[in-house]
């Protein structure tokens, strides 16, 4: 079922900690206590990707700890549910955040989940504490191995 904090555009959930941000250098503090957030992936893990309207979400196995992330800000530790990447137009915007106003051309977003804490994703999502993303800016630049062959598979997800 759909919370009802979600049912409509005009009514979705606001406050301090909604996207998208401009992230300002100058504002910016560095925590000496932030402990380095440790990334382990299976690739094993990777179920499908889909086509969901708008765009394409890569999806992954998160019924057990084997596609995690831990630490940094963390007090759990978190699982992947998927990625997904926004993009635009023009080469000049696409990413959802930015840094100093400046927009990147895409912006890929790795989701995981507080499963410490939730039993589903679902439950997860409604929470302060249920979901960590990773952000990270795309630029253009050389061939990507990795990138490529992820859009090597974006013919066969055309339609929804």
């Amino acid at each position: 079922a759909v919370h009802p904090l979600w049912q409509s555009p005009l009514t979705i959930p606001g406050g301090t900690r909604q996207s998208p941000i401009n992230i300002q250098w100058r504002d910016s503090v560095y925590d000496p206590f932030l402990k380095p957030l440790k990334i382990s992936y299976d690739p094993t893990t990777c179920l499908h990707i889909w086509n969901n309207g708008y765009s394409f979400l890569v999806e992954f196995d998160d019924s057990a700890d084997r596609s995690t992330i831990v630490g940094g800000p963390l007090k759990n530790q978190y699982r992947l549910k998927q990625f997904h990447f926004h993009w635009g137009a023009i080469n000049d915007w696409g990413s959802e955040h930015t840094v100093d106003s400046k927009f990147y051309p895409a912006e890929l977003h790795l989701v995981h989940w507080n499963a410490v804490e939730y039993p589903s994703f679902e439950e997860a999502v409604m929470e302060g504490n249920g979901l960590a993303v990773i952000g990270v800016f795309l630029k253009l630049g050389a061939r990507h191995e990795g990138l490529q062959t992820l859009v090597d598979a974006l013919p066969a997800v055309r339609h929804k």
